[in-house]
């Protein structure tokens, strides 16, 4: 398999990120409009792509976009919002086969043009959003916040971030917030869309088997942006001393309790020890041959599940198990140790060659999704780091048992959260 990346400049805050490979029979382009993550918009950025997708000048409703899709033998479109630190990402992807195997289609072509309709040529009335859309795709973004308590594993997690950085934009959940909703409308969402599309940083990432100055020339000719002052979005503050632990009780009906730890590592993702700092994670909760789910689950039977993971660009370090809620203090009390024999250095060379080959199976993974490898290159961007995947390879088969020890050193607990049975 080849892989190379070739990045350029289109116009001010936009990038074209040309992703080389021949392992796929399809081309993916994700265009990424990046944005502050603030509370003031990050309910409105929500709503966005779920009403961009709804209809456009051209293809006025969500069923015309999808004949067209089908005309285009299937391909596939999707969008979605994310967090990367403290920044709100708005994605619009579409996947469909390259042309090599659809004789006498200039598909790609027709896909770029198609994300240029959705981005830039909405569905207007009287000068804003359609009032019909917008209302309906608030009630469907009500729903999906709401929602986001029926998965407790997960929304403990969110729980413990949220009380673990309540005076930080880290805290904001992606989707925004349902008592934002009401002031939202459709003039005031397409005026704010405006904004965003003339001030926001704009990566776009094309993977696939392409003619880089082809397709360059392609996109450049179908996808048009009016541009204006682009912002200047700051890297987050990752450094914080710990002074007081926070602990977080929190009650609902459920059948098993959710205990959360929070860790600040105070080591950003360009330190020398942050690859030290994903190894010292995955030895301490990254599998089956982890200290957490070895001591904790197997030994003690305390467990449902344990598992530990670095958050990159806040650089936290979180603890996550679903427990019985009659073990909170011995699972903790378990839980403490293994981070404290971790600082000691008490896990062998064995351990450390597991967690290396693990993480980099993972590493390597990422070549074998188109959609994977876009995201990569969108996170190495944000985090201007612009090592290939065999480089960072590289980097993890170095880590000595030293670095690990002194990654692990650098923990201190912030959060403790424990999701438990209400009181009767």
């Amino acid at each position: 398999m080849t892989l190379k990346n070739i990045r350029k400049r289109i116009d001010e805050g936009v990038n074209l990120n040309l992703i080389v490979t021949d392992k796929f029979k399809s081309n993916l382009i994700s265009i990424y409009i990046v944005r502050p993550l603030v509370r003031s918009e990050v309910t409105k950025n929500a709503l966005l792509p779920m009403v961009l997708k709804r209809g456009t000048k051209n293809y006025n409703t969500f069923t015309d976009i999808q004949q067209k899709l089908e005309d285009l033998f299937g391909a596939n479109l999707s969008v979605d919002v994310t967090k990367k630190g403290e920044r709100q990402v708005i994605r619009f992807t579409l996947e469909g086969p390259n042309d090599k195997y659809v004789s006498g289609n200039n598909l790609i072509e027709e896909m770029i043009k198609i994300l240029n309709e959705i981005i830039n040529n909405p569905l207007l009335e009287n000068g804003s959003f359609l009032d019909e859309y917008v209302n309906q795709e608030k009630e469907n973004l009500k729903k999906k916040i709401e929602s986001r308590i029926n998965d407790k594993k997960t929304y403990s997690v969110d729980r413990c971030i949220e009380e673990m950085c309540k005076n930080e934009n880290y805290s904001l959940y992606k989707h925004g917030y349902v008592e934002d909703l009401k002031d939202i409308d459709s003039r005031k969402l397409y005026e704010h869309y405006l904004t965003v599309l003339k001030s926001s940083p704009i990566e776009v990432c094309i993977v696939g088997d392409i003619d880089v100055d082809a397709v360059s020339n392609i996109f450049v000719e179908n996808f048009d942006i009016e541009r204006d002052k682009v912002i200047d979005i700051q890297r987050e503050n990752v450094l914080k001393e710990i002074h007081t632990k926070n602990l977080v009780r929190e009650e609902m009906d459920v059948n098993q309790g959710k205990l959360t730890l929070g860790f600040r590592t105070n080591i950003p993702y360009e330190d020398k020890l942050y690859e030290p700092l994903l190894i010292m994670s995955n030895i301490l909760g990254g599998g089956p041959n982890s200290k957490l789910f070895m001591n904790v689950r197997e030994k003690e039977s305390l467990a449902y599940y344990i598992y530990s993971r670095v958050l990159k660009y806040k650089s936290l370090l979180i603890i996550s198990s679903g427990i019985e809620f009659s073990n909170y203090q011995k699972t903790l009390d378990i839980i403490k140790e293994q981070v404290e024999d971790m600082k000691l250095g008490k896990f062998s060379e064995s351990d450390i060659r597991q967690a290396k080959k693990t993480l980099i199976t993972s590493i390597k993974s990422i070549k074998d999704s188109n959609f994977s490898l876009a995201d990569y290159y969108l996170s190495n961007i944000l985090a201007n780091d612009y090592r290939n995947i065999d480089e960072i390879i590289e980097r993890l088969q170095n880590v000595s048992k030293y670095e690990i020890v002194e990654a692990a050193k650098k923990l201190s607990l912030d959060t403790i959260y424990f999701l438990t049975k209400r009181k009767k």
